[in-house]
C-alpha cells in the first residue's frame, strides 16, 4: 500500500479555507480530512466526530500528557490538537490526509515531518476578510477586530510555505488547490513506493 501525503492548510480565519477543503473532498475520493481535537464550544451546525472531536480541557491535559498529539496550540483562548493515530491511519491506508491547521501548529508538523505539502490560503485583501468575518454573523465586532490583527501574524508566516493560494474566485481557488494535492502524488518519493515503479527502475 502506498502511504499518502499528509498536507497542512492554513489560512487566518474568514480566508475561507475550510469551505474550499469541504469542496476538495468532494471531488477526490483519495483525499480525506483530520478532525482535530479542540476544547472550544462547537459553533451552531458543528457535529462532534465530524467538524471537529469537543473535548474539555482535563482531557486535552491528559492527552497532551499521553503523547497523544502530533500537534497541538493554543488559539484564542482554546486548545487545538492533532490525534497523531488518526493521521498514521488514513495515510497508511493510502489516503492524503488534509490538516486544517493553524500556522503554528504547521510549523511544529514540518519541523518533524519535512515530507508534509503546506499550503497558505489568503484573502485577496484584509477589507475582504473583514466583510467575510462581518458576513458571518458569529462573531462581535471586538472580536473580528482581535482577529484581523492575528489575521495579520498568521499571513506574515505564509511565506514559509510550500504553495500560497489566494481565494478571490473560488473556483480557480479549488482548482489550485487540487491541482498541488495531485501533482504531489506523482512526486518520486510517492511514486517508488509501487512494485511495478520498483520493478521498471531496478530498486
Amino acid at each position: 500500500m502506498i502511504q499518502g501525503q499528509l498536507i497542512l492548510v492554513s489560512a487566518p480565519s474568514g480566508a475561507g479555507k475550510t469551505s474550499l477543503v469541504s469542496a476538495a473532498l468532494e471531488g477526490d475520493q483519495h483525499l480525506v480530512v483530520a478532525v482535530s481535537h479542540t476544547t472550544r464550544e462547537p459553533r451552531v451546525g458543528e457535529q462532534d466526530g465530524v467538524n471537529y472531536h469537543f473535548v474539555n480541557h482535563n482531557k486535552f491535559g491528559q492527552m497532551i500528557a499521553g503523547e497523544e498529539f502530533l500537534e497541538y496550540a493554543e488559539v484564542f483562548d482554546n486548545r487545538y490538537g492533532t490525534s497523531r493515530s488518526e493521521v498514521s491511519g488514513e495515510r497508511e491506508n493510502g489516503q492524503d490526509v488534509i490538516l486544517e491547521i493553524d500556522w503554528q501548529g504547521a510549523a511544529q508538523v514540518r519541523a518533524i515531518m519535512p515530507d508534509a505539502v503546506s499550503i497558505f490560503i489568503l484573502p485577496p485583501s484584509i477589507q475582504t476578510l473583514e466583510d467575510r468575518l462581518i458576513s458571518r454573523g458569529q462573531n462581535t465586532a471586538e472580536n473580528i477586530q482581535r482577529r484581523l490583527g492575528e489575521a495579520s501574524l498568521e499571513m506574515a508566516s505564509a511565506v514559509n510555505f510550500d504553495y500560497l493560494i489566494i481565494n478571490d474566485d473560488f473556483d480557480i481557488a479549488l482548482a489550485q488547490l487540487l491541482s498541488v494535492i495531485r501533482t504531489g502524488r506523482q512526486s518520486t518519493a510517492i511514486q517508488t513506493q509501487r512494485p511495478e515503479i520498483k520493478s521498471l527502475l531496478g530498486l
